[in-house]
């Protein structure tokens, strides 16, 4: 099968080598030299532009930072939309808001395209593994027609209902993953300052009831895992800026249907925090380091 992947950052590349190591044909574009050159090191084509990755395609699958971003790809007169045959498969990965998924999904449809919006959990390690959870939204017919392609990155496909419940589920999801992370971080900074050796308490508190996935699989405290940001001086995985952003989105969610979510408004205004104070790019579970909040 031929396929586009556009964008190549931490999640998207190792999306885009799976689905090479699959046997497909996989033509990409990033704006990052860094990560073109990679992707052609691993035997992928490169594209100078969007459109012309696009070109002869069956599949096009996108892994963007941000709404504007994908309104960007695909809507107007240079979008793809314009530009692409309406015989491609469109799989949006990335996490937007659910609105605009939806109005990126009517204009699709209405130009004849098949689309879904497909975002994903299991962080850059899920990605590099093929263990991904896929949260998708759309049409039973196109979920299934993506399903295969979805199979080689991802361990999990869950169809959440029509357009946009893809990310709906991801907002509410990545909403529970930045409290979680705020308040494993806390314990165990907590334990710290009463003299516990912070892998002790970890592996206590992950045969207790405090168990979570940021404290089996995600730790936030340096030397306690292996292979996780914390012990790589948070690099890589995903942003705090990211992080931020996604909770801006479920605040925005509820705010716009009068629903209460004090705990996701209190995690953004931490995040933000942390962001002002020069940590952006790192990774969110140096969340872990947060200045003392009076």
């Amino acid at each position: 099968m031929k396929i586009a992947f556009i964008g190549l950052g931490n999640m998207g590349l190792p999306m885009a080598l799976n689905l090479l190591q699959a046997g497909h044909q996989v033509t990409g574009f990033d704006l990052a030299k860094a990560q073109l050159e990679a992707f052609a090191a691993a035997g992928g084509t490169v594209a100078p532009d969007a459109v012309t990755a696009t070109k002869d395609v069956d599949v096009l699958i996108s892994m963007l930072p941000a709404s504007n971003h994908v309104e960007g790809l695909y809507l107007g007169e240079g979008g793809l939309l314009a530009k692409a045959s309406p015989n491609t498969l469109l799989i949006d990965c990335s996490t937007i808001s659910p609105k605009v998924a939806q109005a990126v999904a009517a204009a699709a449809k209405a130009k004849g395209f098949a689309m879904i919006d497909a975002p994903v959990s299991g962080g850059t390690a899920g990605a590099q593994a093929g263990t991904l959870t896929f949260m998708v939204g759309g049409d039973v017919k196109d979920v299934e027609l993506a399903r295969p392609l979805l199979e080689k990155m991802g361990k999990n496909i869950f169809h959440a209902g029509a357009s946009g419940a893809g990310q709906t589920v991801k907002v509410c999801n990545n909403m529970l993953l930045g409290i979680q992370m705020l308040g494993t971080s806390e314990a165990l900074r907590l334990g710290i300052a009463n003299g516990l050796d912070p892998k002790v308490l970890s592996d206590i508190m992950s045969k207790s009831s405090g168990r979570n996935w940021t404290l089996e699989l995600y730790n936030p405290c340096p030397g306690v895992m292996e292979n996780v940001p914390s012990s790589k001086a948070y690099a890589g995985g995903f942003g705090v800026d990211l992080m931020l952003k996604d909770l801006g989105l479920a605040v925005e969610n509820a705010e716009n249907l009068d629903a209460s979510v004090p705990l996701g408004k209190l995690a953004q205004q931490l995040y933000e925090l942390h962001s002002k104070a020069g940590n952006g790019q790192l990774d969110f579970s140096s969340v872990f380091n947060l200045k003392k909040v009076d």
